[in-house]
């Protein structure tokens, strides 16, 4: 048919249907409408460039140019175009199954539930009611955190037209600025030589140098960070090139050099000798730390160090890197890297981690002000170079970015030779023959890849990529709308939303300095140093000397005070990590999981068992603290955007440390059972039986087809499960209890620290962890044995009704032997309080079976005694 292309026709059975496509509805590639427009415009493209170069080879006959045409090269334009990422849903044949598994688990389990409640123990009344309130409980919790993985995806970017988009030859690089965020408290906790690898890991990353810059937060004001940071920006001019030149992985020394590599090649025998140079400088400076002068530290130069009081100390900024002339070895320009450390007096409130996060934030802004801001932590690496380009993809995507306010990394972790060592993961897996626990790395896998096809993961602390707009409270963009609300709290109307003219009401949310109010419209854009010291540049700007001063006023001790950081703003305090990522979800953002192929971070952090409870400790008082504040989301953000099933998975990650009280009564269960010869259920008829095989075979399916489509194997799976015991009956439990009472008792706000990256706790300050899963290994190894002689003396019969309850008993020991293995490992090290009071506690439960007489046969029957005239 004759035309512009705009139109198909479609002849059928003498009939003529005219279809009208336009242009925009038309997809590209091959056999489209829009194909031979496209194809003439590439053409006459060539053909002008052809003109331009005149170059004689160039002049070839008709047919040699048409030849030409087709080279792969001339799409690339069409390419740049094409989205940055693609969301993948799991595969039908993977998920449906898992979803059917699910349903005729849900209905199992209302049979179930329903012959539980009509068919009561009469000999064991309480230990029936007890069964049956734990395991309605346990029923509901597995219900709140299974349907936020109905519908999982996975996400692909292209990293190739990433740079065809936004680093075209000849251009001025058009990808955004990043802000890298790396907090660190105590260099004494926190290696000195791990926060080192942290920094030169961000430094020597794929990605434009004008572009990065990397802020290192010293809470402690502790010279010995400044210092190391010094010799780190020093061994940076080598380290970044070398890892350009030979495009090495991974970026961090101490990671890189520990892998199998030649070092008889001479490009490996240089640096790793200066790397081990600097090791050697590193290490000197933390053991001349550890003997502090009787007159205080002092500088280079003489003058009193600052900071020699971690509580009471001025701020600090120091800019060793940048474009002020830090250039590497080859003369190539470095990022920025700043030192900074915020003011700290008695008397303040400065909530940990949060509250210096905050604090970097502001001076991020005032100082390069980049659209978006990354969280490290200082025990971890950047593992995959390209990790912020993969993130730049989902961002900046077309589809997805727009209301993206972040990207959350899985966060994994090293392999260390420590056998009985305990590695923390956030997610939160065993790469030793003991168990190393990467905390919950299949929550990462399975829940993440679920929320990611709701309204995206949670933020869980580190590893994660924001942007700055949405850290600041602005409400995500509505489609439609001209122009961003700004600063909106949850559920507000649109009229009721201030905007960026409101200067008044932007000072009282974010702080009385005019430059960083600025710099959130994002208007305030550094300039370069005037050589006359000068307070503004002759274009109005303020020069590097004034914004310095403006960042020392936002780190102030008191620069928050009736302000909404950490209550709307920023990284919110109380309630753990989540809640800052539950606000940005109530406004309306989503955020995305990526999962490269090669994990973004990694982190050389190393826990024992005291370290790992004690991690479990804090982020179960966090969540008992979110649940009892305004943020809980069981009654936050109605009115708002916040999904009902991303708001389910929150209530589920919030109330997690109450599943302590149900999961420790269950697991003493097994023991009473054993001890008093009773037992939860009923006798269980044909069936009955078979329901309860058909519940068992049901978890058993929807735990296989689950490992299935998430792709975690069953090894990480069980341990999983493990830990879920192990942290409910120790770590969670004392935080119920403690959170309650601090709580309710109406004390101040949690200030429970994380553990170091390295910890070997020693003392009995932990000790309160390790009392409860030692007493139920030990009441139900007593249970066991006293079940075993009973049944013993008491004949063959006895051997039936011993199974189940041998059965139930084991339950409880495999999920918390991986935690006795590793304190066996200790030797010497466990506290002896430890066990007397565990041996105390499984005493007193082991005198119920001594009460019983349990020697005594017990036979059913007529009495064997001599009875007279009366039998």
């Amino acid at each position: 048919m004759e035309g512009n292309g705009r139109f198909l026709a479609a002849v059928r059975q003498g009939d003529m249907r005219v279809y009208v496509v336009t242009e925009a509805q038309a997809s590209y590639g091959y056999g489209t409408v829009s194909w031979k427009k496209r194809l003439e415009g590439w053409r006459l493209r060539k053909e002008r460039y052809e003109m331009m170069t005149a170059e004689p080879s160039h002049a070839k006959a008709d047919d040699a140019s048409a030849e030409s045409f087709y080279s792969p090269d001339l799409p690339v334009m069409d390419q740049a175009r094409q989205p940055l990422s693609r969301k993948v849903p799991i595969a039908s044949s993977l998920v449906n199954p898992y979803r059917m598994v699910i349903v005729i688990r849900l209905v199992a389990l209302a049979f179930y539930f329903r012959f539980r409640i009509l068919n009561p123990v009469g000999n064991a009344y309480g230990l029936w009611l007890t069964s049956v309130v734990c395991e309605i409980w346990f029923a509901l919790s597995w219900i709140a955190h299974q349907l936020p993985k109905w519908f999982p995806v996975v996400r692909e970017t292209y990293l190739d037209r990433l740079a065809l988009r936004y680093e075209k030859q000849g251009q001025v690089c058009g990808l955004p600025a990043i802000d890298v965020l790396v907090a660190t408290e105590d260099p004494f906790k926190d290696p000195l030589l791990a926060t080192a690898n942290a920094v030169l890991s961000v430094l020597s990353v794929d990605y434009p140098v004008e572009k990065l810059s990397c802020y290192v937060s010293d809470d402690s004001a502790a010279m010995l960070t400044f210092e190391g940071l010094c010799e780190t920006s020093e061994f940076a001019r080598k380290w970044v090139p070398f890892c350009r030149s030979f495009n090495v992985e991974p970026r961090a020394p101490q990671v890189y050099f520990a892998q199998k590599i030649d070092y008889a090649d001479t490009k490996f025998q240089s640096s790793f000798r200066e790397y081990e140079e600097f090791k050697v400088r590193i290490n000197a400076l933390v053991e001349k730390a550890a003997k502090v002068p009787e007159e205080g530290w002092s500088m280079q130069d003489g003058t009193p160090w600052p900071g020699t009081n971690s509580r009471d100390h001025p701020g600090m900024i120091q800019v060793f890197l940048g474009h002020s002339g830090g250039h590497d070895s080859d003369g190539n320009e470095l990022p920025r890297l700043v030192y900074v450390s915020r003011e700290r007096r008695p008397g303040f409130k400065h909530h940990n981690k949060a509250g210096a996060m905050n604090a970097l934030v502001r001076v991020s802004a005032v100082l390069t002000n980049a659209p978006y801001v990354v969280d490290v932590n200082c025990a971890d690496y950047v593992n995959n170079s390209r990790a912020l380009r993969e993130a730049m993809c989902l961002m900046m995507d077309t589809m997805v970015g727009k209301k993206a306010c972040f990207v959350q990394f899985p966060q994994r972790f090293g392999s260390h030779d420590n056998e009985h060592a305990v590695f923390f993961d956030v997610s939160w897996r065993p790469v030793s023959l003991v168990w190393i626990s990467e905390l919950r790395t299949t929550v990462w896998q399975i829940n993440l890849k679920g929320l990611d096809g709701i309204q995206g993961p949670m933020y869980v602390g580190r590893g994660c990529v924001f942007r700055r707009q949405a850290l600041y409270g602005v409400c995500a963009p509505v489609s439609g709308k001209a122009r961003q609300r700004l600063h909106c709290r949850v559920g507000d109307e649109e009229g009721a939303c201030h905007f960026a003219s409101d200067e008044k009401r932007l000072e009282k949310r974010y702080g009385q300095s005019p430059v960083f109010v600025a710099s959130t419209r994002q208007e305030a854009v550094p300039s370069s140093p005037n050589d006359d010291g000068s307070l503004s540049n002759d274009d109005g700007s303020l020069s590097t000397s004034a914004l310095l001063k403006e960042a020392i006023h936002v780190i102030s001790c008191g620069y928050e005070d009736k302000t909404e950081w950490g209550k709307e703003v920023g990284w919110i305090y109380g309630g753990g990590d989540c809640v800052a990522g539950m606000l940005m979800h109530a406004r309306g953002w989503r955020s995305t999981y990526c999962m490269p192929q090669r994990p973004a971070f990694k982190s050389c952090g190393l826990l024992d068992v005291a370290g790992k409870l004690e991690q479990l400790l804090v982020q179960s008082m966090a969540s008992m603290e979110l649940v009892l504040s305004k943020h809980c989301p069981l009654w936050y953000g109605y009115g708002g955007r916040l999904k009902l099933l991303q708001r389910l998975a929150y209530l589920s990650s919030a109330f997690h440390p109450l599943n302590s009280i149900p999961l420790v009564v269950y697991s003493t269960l097994p023991a009473v059972c054993l001890l008093t010869g009773k037992f939860i259920l009923p006798e269980l008829g044909r069936s009955a039986s078979l329901l309860l095989m058909t519940v068992l075979l049901c978890i058993g399916a929807s735990a296989i087809l689950e490992m299935r489509w998430s792709g975690v194997s069953a090894e990480e799976w069980w341990q999983d499960e493990q830990l879920w015991v192990i942290g409910g009956v120790s770590s969670h439990l004392v935080a119920l209890f403690q959170g309650l009472v601090k709580v309710l008792g109406g004390g101040d706000s949690f200030s429970f620290e994380a553990p170091p990256c390295v910890c070997i706790s020693t003392g009995t300050g932990w000790s309160s962890l390790l009392v409860p899963p030692l007493t139920i290994l030990v009441i139900n190894m007593v249970g066991v044995a006293a079940g075993l002689s009973d049944t013993l003396n008491n004949g063959y019969e006895s051997w039936g009704p011993l199974l189940g309850k041998l059965l139930f008993a084991f339950w409880v020991i495999s999920h918390l032997y991986p935690f006795l293995k590793a304190i066996m490992a200790r030797h010497n090290r466990t506290p002896t309080i430890v066990i007397v009071w565990s041996i105390l506690l499984a005493s007193i439960f082991s005198l119920l079976w001594v009460r019983i007489n349990p020697f005594i046969p017990k036979l059913v029957g007529p009495s064997l005694e001599e009875c007279g005239i009366n039998c």
